[in-house]
């Protein structure tokens, strides 16, 4: 396997308004945006590094969703790119083992080869091989800017936590007791802990991937969320280590949550 494989590595958001959801994260988490690719398809790159100078790499990308999408249905979200040694084989591996590949393996043209597809429970992610098998280096944790966690609210996380061990590589961290919520099992990639997963409340209507973004200060983040059009649906609150949290949505109705992560 590649240094790479089983790291998330892209950030893809499709909502209702790029311009809109561009300027509101823009102010929110300090990200630049520019055009890529085929002006036609309106795709625009995330960079960090506008506000809180932090470097200037691209973290991820948005555009407005298709007509054609939005009238059968399609919900504007955030989409997690975990990059694989051969997308082709390892989208057969997740239908084979009763995922779904919602979007088969394709060529972004002198980007890379990727693939939508969703874990067995429904949750959905992309699959990600670049032309070559550089990518940045990982920047120091808590970077402003950058994502700092990742979170599975998961039909049944014990019964989906060896589909995701037996392609990716994750392996468990520490378990987290919540109480009447169950248990949140902590994930590592490579050994470094990435992210969370737990067995989804009962009004969620279906399993998700959701992101947490690094911010310095949470309340001024918060104060910039609702005052430009977002909403705060729960916190602040600090969590075990010592960072403090908030889970939001975009106006456009997009879930996001931002992390001040806890002093080194």
């Amino acid at each position: 396997m590649s240094d790479a494989h089983g790291k998330f590595v892209w950030y893809e958001l499709l909502t209702t308004d790029r311009d809109a959801a561009a300027g509101f994260y823009g102010k929110v988490i300090g990200w630049s945006n520019e055009p890529f690719g085929n002006p036609e398809i309106g795709y625009h790159i995330f960079k960090t590094g506008n506000e809180f100078k932090t470097g200037n790499e691209p973290i991820g990308g948005v555009m407005t969703m298709p007509a054609e999408a939005c009238n059968e249905g399609a919900r504007p979200g955030w989409i997690g790119f975990i990059a694989v040694d051969d997308v082709d084989a390892t989208a057969k591996r997740i239908g084979d083992a009763g995922g779904a590949v919602h979007r088969a393996p394709e060529d972004i043209p002198d980007v890379g080869r990727f693939a939508i597809v969703a874990d067995p429970q429904g949750a959905v992610f992309a699959l990600f091989k670049g032309r070559d098998c550089d990518h940045p280096a990982a920047p120091s944790p808590g970077t402003p800017g950058y994502t700092g966690w990742h979170e599975l609210m998961a039909g049944d996380w014990e019964t989906v936590f060896p589909f995701y061990a037996d392609l990716f590589g994750w392996t468990k961290g520490d378990a987290m007791d919540m109480g009447e919520m169950g248990t949140y099992q902590l994930f590592a990639w490579k050994g470094q802990p990435i992210g969370g997963m737990m067995t989804k409340f009962k009004e969620m209507p279906a399993p998700y991937w959701g992101f947490y973004f690094n911010v310095p200060d949470i309340r001024k983040a918060l104060e910039t969320v609702t005052g430009t059009g977002g909403q705060v649906l729960n916190g602040p609150m600090q969590v075990p280590g010592g960072s403090w949290i908030i889970q939001c949505q975009d106006p456009q109705g997009v879930m996001f949550s931002l992390v001040q992560p806890a002093p080194m």
